[in-house]
């Protein structure tokens, strides 16, 4: 009987088996190369958070100024919300199927461009078909751009990277206040101006389409092997690390050149010991509903649901609630400001605590810690206590958010991740699309208190199915 021949990628017995790309990646530190693209990454998501926050002050401004009905600011708002469902959806599925990179530049081109032409809109019917285009670019640029960092952080500090892409969210918001408290406020034509900004994405998309790789484990899925070995040497030499590829090329030269009394000069072997993988199949037949995946899908999808529920159904009308109850414009819009700067420590709190206690506690203490919030907030009635309690639901919401885009990517093999996160990010959209219909009708029934309880309800069953998740912490990516 003949021997089995052994396979191509066997390695001698008692020798060290070669790092896959993504082990490589890996095992590297945070590196420059890293740095920039979380910079390239996070102002995408600043400018993303920028357009949401950017209606809200509209919707406020405008019902001053063409004295706009709740319904018809509702249309406003759940129209954006309507394109964010479909385009969360459509753009994990391309992003699967043509590159992380290349729809994270197109969702930007597509929102910047709908932003500006916004700021021309002469009546309610027209801005309301924008700001749904608007809401297709936006919708697919977070769960991408969430996918595309996940892919190149190092593993034991994935879920503190993906915060610190989520907090750029905190500045986007910040800058949506500032222009909304400035220009927004500023008089009759304040809005227009406000919008025409938003033109600042379709020209940040060329920069991100020229600078940014793209995702390793996607070029691999596409067989270009030449491409993402390029782009993993890169990286290793911006840690100043030498290639565990190049190095062994480099010693079977030499030992070539040696003849055979002469000891063979050892090849350089990487000592660093791969992140232990995620226990879950390559195998996606059945796609993010297969028996293996399931579970994890049904719990991410709840969390989705009820955190965009109560998020986009309290901070879409902080503002226009404060001039309902007898603030001024440019007073409720000072008091958004200052309830979005305690965005800030939430991201940093959270990205800090989800490398320490992992992602799934993470998640739900800080969902638990919004509940609590948006009880606190519904009951406030004075400007103290309003301000207060709105910057603690701001800094436990945000930390919230925080945690669940690092948790997200993390549950899928690289076939489906982005589909997988990007349905997430659709179904939780639906939600979005009801809050701002579902908050004129709590108002006008049991007022700001029913309102913020019916808030609480809804994080409090986010934390109970963020707890369902598994814990991914210190894991690899599965392939």
């Amino acid at each position: 009987m003949s021997p089995t021949p052994a396979s191509p990628d066997a390695s001698p017995v008692g020798a060290a088996r070669p790092l896959t790309r993504s082990q490589r990646l890996d095992r590297l530190p945070f590196t420059r190369k890293h740095g920039r693209m979380l910079g390239a990454s996070g102002i995408g998501w600043a400018l993303d958070a920028m357009d949401v926050g950017l209606i809200s002050f509209v919707i406020a401004a405008l019902s001053v100024h063409w004295e706009l009905s709740k319904g018809d600011g509702s249309l406003i708002a759940s129209a954006g919300f309507a394109g964010m469902a479909i385009g969360a959806s459509l753009g994990g599925l391309l992003a699967d199927r043509l590159g992380r990179r290349s729809v994270f530049a197109l969702t930007l081109l597509v929102y910047g461009l709908a932003t500006g032409a916004s700021a021309l809109a002469m009546g309610v019917g027209v801005l309301i078909l924008l700001r749904f285009v608007v809401g297709l670019g936006l919708g697919a640029e977070l769960p991408v751009a969430s996918t595309l960092m996940s892919e190149f952080a190092p593993a034991r500090i994935r879920g503190r990277v993906v915060v610190w892409l989520e907090a750029f969210w905190a500045l986007g918001w910040i800058l949506a206040a500032v222009i909304g408290t400035f220009v927004a406020a500023s008089g009759p034509t304040g809005w227009r101006w406000a919008l025409a900004i938003g033109l600042v994405p379709a020209l940040y998309s060329v920069v991100v389409r020229l600078g940014m790789p793209e995702s390793v484990r996607f070029l691999e899925k596409q067989g270009r092997h030449d491409e993402a070995e390029t782009i993993v040497r890169g990286f290793e030499d911006s840690a100043g690390l030498a290639s565990p590829v190049a190095a062994e090329q480099d010693s079977s030269e030499s030992s070539q050149q040696v003849s055979p009394e002469s000891p063979a000069a050892p090849a350089a072997r990487v000592t660093t010991e791969p992140p232990p993988a995620d226990p879950l199949s390559s195998e996606t037949a059945g796609g993010i509903w297969s028996p293996l995946l399931r579970r994890r899908t049904a719990g991410l999808w709840a969390v989705w649901f009820f955190i965009n529920l109560s998020y986009y159904g309290a901070f879409i009308w902080i503002p226009t609630l404060l001039v309902d109850r007898g603030f001024t414009l440019t007073q409720s819009f000072t008091f958004t400001l200052i309830i979005t700067l305690a965005q800030l420590p939430g991201y940093a709190v959270s990205a800090w605590l989800i490398e320490v206690i992992g992602r799934r506690w993470t998640l739900t203490l800080f969902l638990a810690g919004s509940a609590l919030s948006a009880t606190a907030y519904g009951l406030a009635d004075t400007e103290v206590l309003i301000i207060v309690a709105g910057c603690c639901l701001s800094f436990f919401n945000l930390g919230a958010w925080g945690a669940l885009y690092a948790i997200g990517p993390e549950l899928y093999p690289t076939a489906v991740r982005g589909t997988g996160t990007g349905a997430a990010a659709g179904f939780g959209r639906i939600a979005s699309l009801l809050a701002p219909f579902m908050v004129p009708l709590l108002l006008a029934t049991g007022g700001q208190v029913l309102s913020f309880a019916v808030f609480a309800v809804a994080f409090a069953l986010a934390a109970g199915a963020a707890f369902t998740l598994p814990e991914q912490r210190g894991r690899a990516l599965a392939e």
